[in-house]
């Protein structure tokens, strides 16, 4: 989606329907700031507000996200388009996110075996082996922590597919926190078939 050119078709609703940026807001409960913002291409409306922001300025959804208001004619030409562009966003936003989850992967890592390293120094002496301890505990706290992060992103990034029958599903957060795995492939139930398999890690829907 292109966000400016939302932005300008916002502005230029706003304006055939002599509406302030201020008055716009004080009908959607936002701040004026926050509709410049849309307006300037700098962010988009939250889901919620889209239906009532729609009604004000007189336009459909699809106009809204196509950034121009859609002729009947090439309606589902248009909504098509879009809902590639959206997959597409989705799948690099994924891709940046299990980049993500690999840099936490490693951070905490070396940051656990650092506290480990450093600790170590003070088990010598027995006054300060407490020292080690504390360490010791921050650093485990610190990866559990940012494990959980990672098992997060990994769970709701991109689908898991089945190997049995080829359905692309997101599995619970539970499910993939017990799951035994090799990389990014895990041991699922498949909702749609009910089997049990290695399910693969991929980006696309279809």
């Amino acid at each position: 989606m292109d966000q400016v050119k939302i932005g300008r078709f916002i502005a230029q609703r706003r304006k055939a329907n002599q509406m302030t940026q201020l008055q716009l807001a004080e009908k959607l409960g936002i701040t004026d700031r926050a509709v410049s913002k849309w307006e300037n291409g700098r962010s988009m409306p939250d889901a919620a507000l889209m239906p009532e922001l729609c009604q004000l300025l007189g336009i459909t959804i699809n106009d809204l996200f196509n950034g121009e208001v859609t002729d009947v004619e090439n309606y589902n030409e248009k909504t098509e388009k879009l809902l590639l562009e959206m997959a597409k966003e989705k799948e690099q936003a994924d891709k940046r996110l299990l980049t993500m989850e690999i840099v936490i992967g490693a951070v905490s890592t070396a940051f656990l075996l650092a506290m480990v390293a450093v600790g170590s120094i003070f088990l010598s002496d027995d006054k300060q082996r407490w020292i080690f301890f504390l360490l010791l505990g921050i650093g485990f706290v610190q990866f559990i922590i940012c494990m959980q992060i990672a098992l997060r992103i990994e769970q709701v990034a991109g689908y898991y597919e089945c190997r049995k029958c080829g359905h692309k599903h997101v599995p619970t957060y539970g499910a993939v926190t017990i799951a035994m795995h090799m990389g990014r492939t895990r041991w699922l139930k498949c909702p749609s078939c009910g089997k049990w398999s290695w399910n693969k890690k991929v980006l696309k829907k279809d």
